[in-house]
């Protein structure tokens, strides 16, 4: 028998145009045996053929001069790439959702001193009103996923935002404690669907070498919205304490809608078309976000490659057997994924970050700090750097990668909780609070919350939404953020009655050690993502766990 020539034999792997229309009938379709996605021992042979083919490819990108005229690099695949502005507006309009748990974050840390007066709750009232949001999120958390399976990412947003609208209309013209949680509830929910659905979006929609900048939008935005909401506290707080807290709450509705609006206008993402055998509509959107259509057709390429491999029907697709695929019968990769997942997004909670936020100006009060507008000034200039720390971690992001900026944000909030609660323990002995300590606090705490904005902010979204595989990705995201709600409700929720027990001080040393131990985690079970696409992260995991 003749061999077939070496450069059609192996033009596979330098081909950038789409399988062949045999491979691309329902790319996903529903998950093989059942349900259960694990490839049979074919398509485990083809996927270390593609594994081949992908290093070719990678080696090309790293040097154009190498490969012939079919390569990638040959058509502009392999150069610096600037950043998308089409992807760019897609990610910001997706992220804008962000905002508004931000606000919330923010401007409920305020509201809550004028709410307990208005109200006549009690503390423990107080804890449950500002941790249930965190609780009942994990309903949409947990939704999430499914739904944005079935009706696209896009309109996921569109339903987060207007379920946080009528959860700000509720909270901000409520006449009682009862009708107060009903809206914290409603806007619970919605924040769940938001903390999957836009890191999940923006890292399917962008380019291997801006993802981790786009995915880290949410993390900037929340920021933005929680320096917005202490600013909002700031403003309304000369007004009598009837009125305040419900416009500081009611408010965030304009802002709901906004969103609502202006995410109508953004494409869907291009690997949930692919999954619903849209290829068409994939490739456009893929063309505007991509610097060549050459670039286009090989992401496209990569995509359906992936999806395909998964299991091939002719029904269309809507997340079916996922959950068996991630909880019952997970392969190695896929169990090793989700440890990463599920660790990154608990210690982020852990981290007590969200607690020293809710409650700062308690923190602040029990330093020497007692003038409600003294407070919340300070507040302001706490969420000034975490806005600024967050932006400044998206930016370098994809330059330094995701290991070196996450380590060093968990090493420097120990250091911080550790300073913190020094400083804390020192001003319970002290009857005269001397400034250096309150100084100290005020330090720390902004040290604190710059760490986590520069660390486990922004790259606990990222991290989320780009690790699991295409077919697994909203709900294997969903179940990570779930996590992520539940730790953030507990620790929200028993933040003021622990330190009731232990201390402040003692508090802030419990939360040093535990981001004690969340560095030796990232260190050992987080391998670099940097610079990858999607469809080759899943390998990083399949042999070991750190680069």
């Amino acid at each position: 028998m003749q061999e077939e020539p070496s450069d059609r034999k192996h033009k596979h792997l330098h081909d950038p145009l789409l399988p062949p229309r045999s491979a691309r009938g329902s790319p996903a379709g529903v998950l093989k045996n059942g349900g259960n996605g694990t490839p049979d021992g074919e398509t485990r042979h083809k996927k270390k053929a593609v594994r081949f083919s992908e290093q070719e490819q990678l080696k090309q990108k790293q040097d154009p001069t190498k490969g012939d005229s079919h390569s990638p690099a040959a058509h502009g695949v392999g150069k610096s790439p600037s950043l998308n502005k089409y992807a760019l507006w897609a990610a910001v309009l997706a992220s804008m959702n962000s905002i508004l748990l931000g606000y919330d974050i923010g401007v409920m840390s305020g509201a809550v001193l004028f709410i307990k007066e208005s109200l006549s709750i009690s503390s423990t009232q107080v804890e449950i009103l500002v941790g249930s949001l965190n609780v009942v999120s994990l309903i949409g958390s947990l939704a999430s996923g499914r739904t944005s399976d079935w009706i696209g990412r896009r309109y996921t947003i569109v339903l987060a935002a207007l379920t946080f609208l009528v959860g700000a209309l509720l909270m901000g013209l409520a006449p009682s404690f009862p009708f107060l949680m009903a809206g914290r509830v409603i806007a619970g929910i919605g924040v769940g669907y938001s903390l999957v659905i836009g890191p999940v979006y923006a890292a399917e929609l962008s380019p291997a070498m801006s993802r981790g900048f786009l995915s880290s939008l949410p993390e900037v935005f929340i920021n933005v919205g929680i320096l917005l909401g202490y600013v909002s506290n700031y403003i309304f707080s000369g007004l009598p304490a009837e009125i305040n807290w419900r416009l500081m709450l009611g408010i965030a509705a304009a802002p709901a809608v906004a969103v609502g609006m202006g995410v109508l206008g953004m494409p869907e993402s291009p690997r949930w078309l692919v999954m619903e055998g849209r290829l068409d509509e994939a490739k456009q959107v893929l063309v505007k976000t991509s610097e060549s259509e050459p670039e286009a057709e090989l992401r496209l390429h990569e995509i359906t490659r992936a999806a395909s491999s998964v299991g091939s029907s002719r029904t269309r697709w809507h997340g079916q057997g996922v959950w068996r695929e991630i909880l019952l019968r997970p392969s190695r990769p896929i169990r090793r994924i989700l440890i990463a997942a599920l660790g990154v997004n608990f210690f982020m909670q852990a981290s007590g970050n969200d607690a020293v936020v809710y409650y700062s100006p308690q923190v602040f009060r029990e330093t020497g700090i007692s003038s409600s507008r003294q407070l919340l000034g300070v507040t302001i200039i706490m969420g000034i750097a975490k806005a600024f720390f967050a932006l400044v971690s998206a930016l370098f992001l994809d330059h330094f990668g995701r290991r070196p900026l996450l380590m060093l944000g968990s090493t420097g909030m120990a250091f911080s909780l550790l300073g913190l609660g020094l400083g804390s323990k020192f001003l319970e002995h002290s009857a005269d609070n001397p400034s250096w300590a309150i100084a100290l606090c005020v330090v720390a705490v902004c040290a604190d919350v710059s760490f986590f904005s520069i660390g486990l902010g922004p790259i606990t979204w990222v991290y989320s939404s780009e690790i699991f595989p295409t077919a697994l990705r909203a709900q294997g995201t969903s179940l990570a953020v779930a996590v992520n709600r539940l730790v953030s409700g507990a620790v929200a929720m028993s933040f003021l009655s622990i330190s009731r027990e232990i201390t402040f001080g003692g508090m802030f040393f419990v939360l040093a050690g535990v981001m004690v131990l969340a560095t030796v985690f990232f260190y050992f079970f987080l391998p670099e993502t940097k610079g990858k696409s999607l469809e080759e992260i899943e390998s990083l995991f399949e042999d070991k766990v750190t680069e």
